[in-house]
């Protein structure tokens, strides 16, 4: 009898263990996804995935694995955008999050009407160069490039001085933006510049996803100037990947016309010299080029190249900014760049 009453025992002490291990659900089972591997240097992974916070931080080097590229399959179409509805004790926001999805049918807001007025340059350099006959100073239209590092710009006082257009950075990767692209995008507006966007291109994540992250960041206007990639070979990043010509050439194909079909204008391709002859040199004949070429005039940097935008100095200095500043010019006269601008207001 206590042999049999042990085994009876035993067999319901069996039951219960197995009940217990079948019953507790996994990760996959309910469904949570895990944590990318995949960062940048300017993402610091977080520790709890309830509270993803995005800061820049010390650079480490890259979980190595193999990249899945963004044109090797169908792409996923973006989420339809549904306006919440709209009620008398919910007033609707007046202005969009940083970090929002990507609508199907972007918004057009009016563009300015006549021609903005063209100021003169009044740029100093801390380092000067004699371009000789090809200074850019016989060119009409000056401009600027910014990011964080200009710190708090005073737009109207940086206009005052001869900054007609502004190429703003917003974006790069695929899981960083500029923290003062916001603020800078509209002050710069409001101080009646022209400007476009810029987004880093990081060598070590797809297209697609960093064209998507651009798109998510920055608004379509009627009257931006278009949005322009920076593709170059940086030695700082924790990126030290450096993709074959082909592989870069089709990698940024993917992402310019990720672009081209979402703000209805080809992007402009900002390039260095080193890059440029690894890369670009004979490439993308019908997209528009802005050189960096602080030494010698473009012709000499880039021969046979035709450029809108040439970035000569990288060392200017200005009322409205501290520290130094990117100068840039537009490759045209005053008529020239109204007939231009004029062309994306529409």
């Amino acid at each position: 009898m206590v042999m049999r009453f042990l085994s009876v025992l035993a067999v319901t002490s069996t039951y219960l263990v197995l009940a217990s291990c079948t019953s507790s659900p996994s990760l996959d089972d309910v469904g949570v996804r895990r944590p990318s591997q995949e960062t940048t240097s300017s993402v610091v992974r977080p520790s709890n995935r309830a509270s993803r916070i995005y800061t820049e931080t010390v650079e480490s080097p890259p979980v190595p694995q193999e990249e899945v590229l963004a044109w090797a399959g169908p792409l996923p179409s973006p989420p339809a955008f549904v306006p919440a509805p709209k009620t008398v004790a919910m007033p609707v926001p007046s202005e969009e999050a940083i970090a929002r999805p990507i609508p199907a049918a972007p918004m057009m807001r009016e563009a300015p009407q006549g021609r903005m007025q063209i100021y003169s340059r009044r740029f100093r350099d801390a380092k000067p160069i004699n371009f000789g006959s090809a200074s850019p100073r016989k060119l009409a239209v000056h401009g600027v490039d910014v990011s964080r590092w200009q710190g708090d710009v005073d737009w109207v006082n940086l206009r005052s001085q001869g900054a007609n257009f502004a190429y703003i950075k917003a974006t790069d990767g695929g899981d960083h933006i500029d923290p003062m692209f916001k603020t800078n995008w509209r002050k710069a507006k409001e101080a009646g510049l022209k400007r476009g966007a810029y987004h880093f291109f990081y060598w070590c994540r797809t297209a697609g996803e960093q064209a998507d992250w651009f798109i998510r960041n920055v608004p379509r206007e009627a009257g931006a100037l278009p949005p322009a990639i920076d593709v170059e070979w940086n030695g700082e990043s924790s990126c030290k990947r450096r993709p074959s010509r082909k592989l870069v050439l089709e990698k940024m194909q993917v992402f310019m016309d990720k672009l081209t079909a979402y703000y209805g204008q080809r992007p402009i391709i900002y390039t260095a010299p080193d890059f440029y002859r690894d890369n670009l040199k004979e490439a993308f004949a019908d997209y528009p080029f802005w050189l960096r070429a602080v030494a010698e005039h473009p012709s000499k940097v880039y021969p046979g190249r035709r450029w809108l935008f040439w970035q000569y100095s990288g060392s200017g200095l200005s009322h409205g900014v501290e520290g130094r500043i990117d100068l840039n010019v537009f490759h045209g006269s005053e008529d020239e760049w109204h007939n231009w601008v004029a062309a994306r207001s529409n």
